[in-house]
This record gives structure tokens, sequence and C-alpha cells, in this order.
């Protein structure tokens, strides 16, 4: 069930709602990477410290841990609300960063394949001439001239296969025959 913004604020510390009012859509997309950066490591200790609070409230109601305060916790509803908001803003802002980091890879796999294509354009103009020689060029490059066959080799080798398995079936037919 969803967390209204009215039961987040009343779960969570003014820092906390400040940092958790950061991680939604329009105000996490305009962070810069630091910030951002920054924020996902400020919300796993907040995230962390909610985690051990909420499992020592729960060995308190069941009489495993003493008391932190003066009295045993009766409840920990507070703590598993807080603990969930918290745990939903830690995932919205890894979606964030994931969103970015994918698209930086594929940035940085388009701009490689655009100089991989200008090289492969200026090789092509620095060509030169076939009949002539050059020393120290090293040995010239001659592209293959086959065409690639279209054909599946393991098709080709069945194939052959079977006109060889009816070739020799008609030989044997033939001397059976005479």
């Amino acid at each position: 069930m969803a967390i209204t913004r009215k039961e987040e604020e009343r779960a969570l510390n003014a820092d906390e709602f400040e940092l958790v009012g950061k991680t939604r859509h329009p105000a996490l997309q305009s962070l810069p990477d630091a910030d951002l950066t920054s924020l996902v490591k400020l919300l796993r200790e907040r995230r962390e410290k909610a985690k051990s609070q909420a499992h020592q409230r729960r060995r308190e109601i069941r009489g495993k841990a003493s008391p932190k305060g003066s009295a045993a916790s009766k409840a920990d509803d507070g703590s598993k609300t807080k603990l969930s908001v918290l745990a939903m803003a830690m995932r919205r802002t890894n979606a964030e960063v994931e969103r970015r980091r994918q698209m930086a890879a594929k940035q940085s796999l388009i701009e490689n394949a655009q100089h991989a294509l200008e090289m492969k354009k200026q090789a092509e103009t620095d060509k030169v001439p076939f009949n002539t020689r050059h020393a120290h060029e090293g040995m010239r490059n001659i592209p293959n001239k086959l065409a690639n066959s279209l054909i599946n080799p393991m098709e080709r080798g069945r194939l052959k296969k079977a006109a060889g398995v009816s070739q020799a079936k008609r030989d044997q037919r033939q001397a059976a025959a005479s």
C-alpha cells in the first residue's frame, strides 16, 4: 500500500523528509551527479540506522533485548513506516543512478562507433595505389574477393551426408539387381 506524504512527514524528522523530497521526479533528475552520489550515501546511512532501530524495537517487543529508553517499546509501526519510506527513496535514487549509467554507456558507444567510422574513412583515403612500391610500409592489405556464403555449414554437411546415403542405397540396389 502506498504511503501518503502526511504519513511520511509523521514518520521522518525534518532532515530526512527533505532528503526524501529530493528523491522525487523533477528534483531528482535535476540533481548533478556529485549531489546524487552524496544523496545516495546519506539515504543509505539513514536507512541502515532506521533498520537497526526497527530491529531493536522488535527485539524489545518480543522481550529479547533490554529497553533502550526507560520503558520497552510497545509497537514499532513508526519505525517500520520510516524504514519503508527510506527504502523507497533508495530505490528511486538507485534507479536514477542506473538510468544515468546506461545513458552514459550508450553515449560512449555512439562516440566510439563514430570514431571508428572516421578512422575507417581516413584509412580508405590514405591508401596507396596497388601497382606502386613503397618501402617500409609493410604488407599490402588485399581484401577477400570471395563472397560470404549464406548457407549454414551444418545444413551443407547434412545435405552432403544425405546425398551420400542415398547414393549408397542406389548402388546397393543396382548390385542386387545384377
